[in-house]
């Protein structure tokens, strides 16, 4: 999967942004990164503390772009275009202010077009990534939302590696029918770029009725509708996961669908259940999870989790360019 998409960005040249230029683990990744040739770091910090950094933990960095906000040279038109995406929310000084700051600082490289992507997180939480892409990146025309997915990879009897695409496991809690379309949408378009041909699976307690309730209603409902949305791409619902997942299931449950038993692309109905569900897989279906990689931004930009290590920092910042 990895080869396909440095393939792609040998291709297509990006950039992105590390916010946290000095922590040694986005150190690690970008040296690797830069012995690819394929993707162009910028790491946002202090040069001088950036280098001597790289040099203690013995990582070379040479090729990098590092941008230190406290001198960057186009700042004040920075602030300007930032008080322009804040639509008054916000005055000069204090655009000024949050420019400081490594997380809107390199979304507002993202948003003027200075780099391709954005990788954040590994000492900011979700929410200090996922504000600035909110309020500067902004959603795409006609997205409402920002959604996520998790890529979930594990190699088969084969050689071809199982891949599978999971939503929304990590931003939306309770999302509503038209969400859960939206969610499906972005998803089928994500799982794409990881070679997923998608079939989708609206997942429930339920299948076909067999269970009562508001949250099996949303989940037909949003099946429905993302039918009508997608026509040209194989949509069930509502599934229960053995249905979706089990050709002989199926035939009992479902016969006939073209979905049931072969889903490759989930959708839950909410939070808890995707959350709980994709980490099922990791643990105990001995899937490697990719993610959470935010859906429905203008500009690719995702979070690390805090716990990451060099390898998760390599393995992300590959996919979140591919998005671009």
């Amino acid at each position: 999967m990895f080869r396909k998409l440095i393939e792609i960005l040998k291709a297509h040249p990006r950039k992105i942004v590390f916010t946290e230029g000095t922590d040694p683990r986005i150190l690690e990744a970008s040296a690797r990164l830069l012995s690819g040739t394929f993707l162009t770091p910028i790491l946002i910090g202090n040069e001088a503390e950036i280098l001597a950094a790289a040099e203690d933990a013995g990582f070379n960095i040479r090729g990098a772009i590092i941008v230190d906000p406290e001198n960057y040279e186009n700042m004040e038109a920075m602030v300007a275009r930032m008080v322009e995406l804040r639509k008054g929310k916000m005055t000069a000084d204090e655009c000024r202010a949050m420019l400081k700051k490594g997380n809107y600082f390199g979304t507002m490289l993202v948003a003027m077009g200075e780099a391709d992507a954005l990788l954040g997180g590994a000492t900011y939480s979700t929410a200090d990534t996922v504000r600035p892409a909110l309020q500067l990146v902004k959603t795409k025309p006609g997205n409402s939302i920002v959604s996520s997915c998790f890529i979930l990879v594990r190699p088969s009897a084969t050689g071809e590696n199982d891949v599978l695409a999971m939503a929304d496991c990590a931003i939306n809690i309770k999302p509503t029918e038209d969400e859960l379309v939206e969610i499906a949408s972005e998803t089928v378009d994500c799982a794409k770029i990881f070679g997923i041909d998608p079939k989708v699976a609206f997942l429930s307690y339920s299948t076909f009725g067999s269970g009562k309730g508001e949250d099996v209603d949303k989940m037909r409902n949003a099946a429905e509708k993302a039918k009508l949305a997608m026509p040209n791409v194989p949509i069930e619902g509502e599934l229960q996961f053995d249905a979706a997942v089990s050709p002989r299931v199926a035939q009992t449950k479902c016969k006939g669908s073209k979905v049931a038993g072969y889903a490759n692309t989930f959708i839950f109905p909410d939070i808890n259940a995707g959350n709980i569900g994709y980490k099922i897989a990791q643990r105990l279906g001995s899937f490697e999870a990719y993610g959470p990689i935010l859906l429905g931004l203008n500009a690719p930009i995702n979070d690390l989790s805090r716990g990451c290590n060099a390898q998760e920092v390599y393995s992300m910042a590959i996919i979140t360019a591919a998005l671009a």
